[in-house]
């Protein structure tokens, strides 16, 4: 019987993740198949699941990262210290009874991306964005010992605004992540507002976004001299451990 799988988010045009996980069933000749389900709405997703009866796990993607842990039964220890959810695995008893468990491998596949361009220089981070990404981005700084201030466009306490960017600020924060979907296609011109002149061959761009692989975001940000990365790395890696998930629930 063939298992499905998904991803739930909205929109969705910019996922790899179909790609990935078909060419690995298919690869290692596993009788499954990976759909994208572009729900309107969170509240949605009972009824996608009463809807396949078959499905056996799913991605989570914008916006939907916080938002899914009402629905699920329990989380693991990386998604609760986290705070945010990529990946379900589901359960189910003799009785056929189901249990939706909640994972977090974004972080695990940040980690491994950002770990090996990490400096002595580069010890404090500005996170851009404060959605289910960030949140992903922040414990692996934590673990990692680096001292983060997110940046909003709508600051909260603790937080900075787009417009508190100062030359200071830029100089002390060597590490920039992008963690919001702008420059994401199709809306490829789109960017973070920082300001970008104020970079130097000492700063660090990453991008979480990975479709396009050089976003608006890194096309400025290189061309101001800073060193630059895409999510795709990240992507792939928290897709290997996506797949150990499912493979370790079924």
């Amino acid at each position: 019987m063939k298992r499905i799988y998904g991803i739930i988010g909205n929109p969705l045009a910019q996922s790899m993740s179909g790609r990935y996980f078909n060419a690995k069933f298919a690869n290692e000749g596993i009788d499954a198949e990976h759909l994208n389900f572009e729900l309107q709405d969170i509240g949605d997703l009972m009824e996608l699941i009463a809807e396949e009866p078959h499905l056996s796990g799913l991605n989570v993607t914008i916006p939907y990262k916080q938002l899914v842990i009402p629905y699920l039964t329990a989380l693991d220890a990386e998604a609760s210290e986290v705070g945010a959810v990529n990946v379900i695995s589901f359960e189910r008893d003799d009785s056929g009874n189901l249990r939706l468990i909640g994972h977090n491998t974004d972080a695990v596949g940040f980690r491994r991306s950002i770990t090996p361009l990490l400096t002595p220089e580069r010890n404090k981070a500005l996170i851009l964005g404060t959605g289910g990404a960030s949140k992903a981005v922040a414990a692996t700084f934590r673990t990692l010992g680096v001292d983060y201030t997110f940046v909003s466009r709508t600051p909260e306490a603790g937080m900075l605004g787009y417009p508190d960017l100062t030359p200071e600020v830029m100089d002390e924060y060597k590490v920039i992540v992008n963690t919001t979907p702008l420059g994401m296609f199709p809306d490829v011109e789109s960017a973070p507002d920082i300001p970008y002149s104020l970079l130097t061959p000492q700063h660090l761009c990453f991008d979480l976004v990975y479709n396009p692989e050089m976003t608006s975001f890194l096309l400025k940000s290189k061309a101001a001299g800073a060193e630059v990365k895409n999510g795709k790395e990240m992507f792939l890696l928290q897709a290997e451990a996506t797949w150990h998930v499912w493979n370790e629930s079924n």
